[in-house]
C-alpha cells in the first residue's frame, strides 16, 4: 500500500473537505450510459464483457487522483494504487468478495482478474473488507436490470471509498450500452471528477 499524504494548507479543496466532513451525508451517486459498442465486438475473441468492465472502471479510477483519495480523520492521503474489489456469485447461491489489483495492460489485468474471480466463486470465506484496508474501491454489476439509478447500504459518514455499479448491457439502435454508477463522498470528489471518471471509463472501453 503505497501513498502519500495531501497537505491540507496547500491543498485548493481544503475548504470543502472540512464542510462535506460534518454532513451527516455526504455522499451521493450519480448514474450515466456508455456505450460498449466495442465490447461487445470483442466477444468473438474471446474478451469477457464484464471482465473488460472491470478493466475499465479500473482505469477511471486511476484517471482521476481524487478517487484513489481516502481520509482518516483529517489527515487525506492519495494512494497510487488501488484494488477493485467486486462481488462475484458463488457456486453455493451466495456471494463472496474478490480483491483484484489493476494492472494498467488488459491482458494481464484480465488474466488474473479471471483467476482470482473463479477462486471466490468456487466458495469461501465472504472475506469483507472491515476496515483494515482503504485502497480499494468496491464494484457491483447488477447483469439482470437495466436500471435508472442506484445508489449503495453505506455503514455511515466516515466511509470514504467509491462505489462503481453496472447495469445489464441492452442493444439500441444498432449499438450497445449499459447505466453505470459512480457513488462518492463528497468531502473529496465533487462534480467535475465524476464526469472525467465516466469519460476515462469510455476511453478505455474501446481499447480492450
Amino acid at each position: 500500500m503505497t501513498y502519500h499524504i495531501i497537505d491540507l494548507a496547500t491543498w485548493p479543496r481544503a475548504a470543502q473537505f472540512h464542510l462535506f466532513r460534518s454532513y451527516k451525508q455526504p455522499h451521493y451517486a450519480t448514474t450515466t450510459r456508455l456505450d460498449v459498442t466495442h465490447v461487445m465486438a470483442r466477444k468473438a475473441a474471446g474478451v469477457s464483457p464484464y471482465r473488460a468492465c472491470l478493466y475499465a472502471i479500473g482505469a477511471g479510477l486511476h484517471a482521476v487522483p481524487e478517487l484513489r483519495m481516502r481520509f482518516r480523520g483529517d489527515v487525506v492521503v492519495a494512494h497510487d494504487m488501488v484494488t477493485l474489489s467486486m462481488t462475484v456469485p458463488t457456486e453455493a447461491g451466495s456471494f463472496g468478495y474478490a480483491y483484484v489489483p489493476f494492472v494498467a495492460d488488459f491482458a494481464t489485468f484480465d488474466a488474473q482478474a479471471k483467476t482470482l474471480i473463479d477462486d471466490v466463486a468456487r466458495g469461501g470465506a465472504l472475506k469483507a473488507n472491515n476496515g483494515e484496508r482503504d485502497d480499494l474501491a468496491y464494484l457491483s454489476c447488477m447483469p439482470w436490470l437495466d436500471y435508472a439509478a442506484i445508489n449503495n447500504a453505506l455503514p455511515g459518514p466516515d466511509d470514504c471509498i467509491p462505489r462503481v455499479s453496472w447495469g445489464k448491457i441492452v442493444a439500441k439502435d444498432g449499438r450497445w450500452d449499459m447505466a453505470i454508477t459512480l457513488e462518492v463522498h463528497h468531502a473529496l470528489v465533487d462534480g467535475a471528477q465524476v464526469g472525467a471518471f465516466f469519460d476515462a471509463v469510455q476511453g478505455a472501453l474501446t481499447r480492450v
